[in-house]
């Protein structure tokens, strides 16, 4: 991408799921004729491959190319592989995969190219994650959904109001990211896993025991996986439902 160096430049991070979806659309929409506008996307080896065919159709929607975002230090794009070097998977405090592979590549993306301000697919119900990130890791934000009141029911609603189909992932999960992600305590999240996914909740097993790394919150404490007993029930998180942004899209509509 040409760069304007008389304009400020947004990088906007796009994850393959619908919220940093909608906060690319609106990102450019409203900067792109005042602002050069970077689409970067950190490549994980274990989110499901129909993320690709989403982030085809995310690049023919905004009309931007999406750059692909590496910590080239780590020569790999590949949890896994970054669980089994650090011999640690996570804890509350998160996971080695998040601060070498995203995080890392951010840092790189930063020195690579000037970036003025970002933008993160925080919806309004995670002004705390926004708070958070910008008072410990970048001030420069936009928060664009939350200025703009979308919910993630918003976001979801808003991509298939414009004819795109969602990551399948969501059919059985609450996000786009990493399959059998570690981050998850969540014994409702970790039975979808084993339920949808039973090879993928048996690797995470057996590594996690391998690593002494106890990924799942049962009745106040960690446990393993392979703990975790067929029929313990969780508090559900959040799925697609119909909102306003069903019955009135305000953006165009992608034509196949």
């Amino acid at each position: 991408m040409e760069i304007d160096n008389s304009k400020e430049t947004i990088a906007v991070w796009f994850s393959c799921g619908a919220a940093s979806a909608v906060a690319t659309y609106l990102t450019v929409e409203k900067y792109k004729e005042t602002h050069n506008i970077l689409v970067l996307n950190n490549p994980i080896d274990e989110e499901d491959e129909d993320n690709l065919r989403f982030k085809k159709d995310i690049e023919e929607w905004i009309g931007i190319k999406i750059i692909e975002s590496i910590n080239t230090e780590q020569n790999t794009t590949s949890a896994e592989v970054i669980w089994k070097r650090r011999k640690f998977m996570a804890n509350n405090k998160g996971a080695p995969c998040t601060m070498l592979l995203k995080k890392g590549a951010r840092h790189e993306a930063e020195l690579k190219y000037k970036i003025d301000w970002h933008v993160l697919g925080f919806t309004k119900e995670e002004e705390h994650r926004h708070k958070r990130f910008t008072t410990f890791e970048r001030t420069n934000v936009i928060p664009i959904l939350i200025e703009n009141g979308f919910s993630k029911s918003d976001c979801f609603n808003f991509i298939l109001s414009a004819g795109i189909k969602l990551p399948r992932v969501y059919e059985f999960l609450d996000n786009a990211n990493c399959i059998g992600c570690v981050k998850s305590s969540g014994i409702d999240y970790w039975q979808r896993v084993r339920k949808h996914y039973p090879e993928i909740f048996e690797k995470r097993a057996v590594l996690s025991r391998k690593l002494k790394c106890k990924l799942v919150k049962y009745k106040g404490k960690r446990i393993y996986l392979d703990e975790l007993p067929l029929d313990a029930k969780g508090r559900k998180g959040s799925r697609p439902e119909c909102s306003i942004f069903c019955q009135l899209p305000n953006h165009k509509k992608r034509v196949n």
